[in-house]
């Protein structure tokens, strides 16, 4: 079974789109951006930049639509952002209310769609010196958690971070936010490191998104801002409609990671 390692970006978002590709898409068009997804309407899409400008650190901005259009110009021209993610979520006055793998019957003319940065984008480079990411070797999703750190509000928007996890061996973590760091498009640098419990986070082990991963003697548990983070502020503050990837479940975008490389 492949695992669309080496496929280009075009090929992985054919594929999902043809329901071939329907889970997490860690380790796929490896060396090319991902991005998390939040589609708003139209009349609360100036509240989202603000929101996503006043916390870069969890909502970096890669692209964002035209009202009514489903094409992410700037990162993937010609693709369409409801159909070419393995699986989308809806959200209505901050509950599930479905988790779909097409989200057409549910686009209408006056949503916007927000691309932000996902921390797979930086995988590749943390590979590319000598870390290994867990979740890619044990065939899952990444780890997510709701915390206790409070993001910025920005008009009827609130709550807080989520953030993605990873184990780093003692030895290499100055290394890993050496390397993160340089991709501050796609989070950058860790936001926390060590005991879980300083950030709200009661139980490693048991994620709020994604699987549960081995940590390992002698490795540290890493956290990193993540895009899921529009979901946890959806639940927070209840907007009437919100369209967003399910966690993990990734848009693949034509850039490669070195082209978001601040140094």
């Amino acid at each position: 079974m492949t695992t669309y390692r080496t496929a280009s970006p075009q090929e992985v978002r054919k594929a999902i789109r043809q329901g071939i590709i329907q889970g997490p898409t860690a380790g796929m068009a490896a060396g090319h951006v991902q991005a998390n997804l939040a589609v708003v309407p139209r009349d609360l899409a100036f509240d989202f930049l603000l929101f996503a400008q006043r916390n870069p650190k969890a909502c970096p901005i890669l692209d964002v639509t035209e009202p009514g259009s489903p094409e992410p110009k700037l990162i993937a021209p010609g693709s369409d952002i409801r159909t070419d993610i393995p699986r989308y979520r809806i959200y209505e006055h901050g509950m599930l209310t479905a988790e779909v793998t097409d989200v057409t019957p549910f686009w209408r003319d006056d949503l916007v769609a927000f691309l932000i940065g996902c921390s797979f984008s930086f995988e590749s480079a943390m590979m590319n010196a000598g870390i290994p990411i867990r979740h890619i070797e044990e065939k899952c999703n990444v780890p997510m958690f709701r915390t206790s750190i409070p993001c910025v509000p920005a008009g009827s928007l609130h709550g807080n971070m989520v953030v993605s996890m990873r184990p780093i061996r003692y030895e290499q973590v100055v290394r890993a936010v050496q390397v993160t760091s340089r991709y501050p498009s796609v989070h950058g640098a860790p936001i926390h490191i060590g005991d879980p419990s300083v950030i709200g986070i009661k139980d490693v082990m048991k994620p709020d998104f994604g699987d549960s991963v081995t940590i390992k003697d002698g490795e540290v548990p890493v956290f990193w801002p993540c895009g899921v983070t529009p979901q946890s502020i959806a639940m927070t503050s209840k907007p009437p409609f919100m369209i967003t990837h399910a966690p993990g479940h990734m848009f693949v975008c034509d850039p490669r990671d070195e082209h978001l490389a601040a140094f």
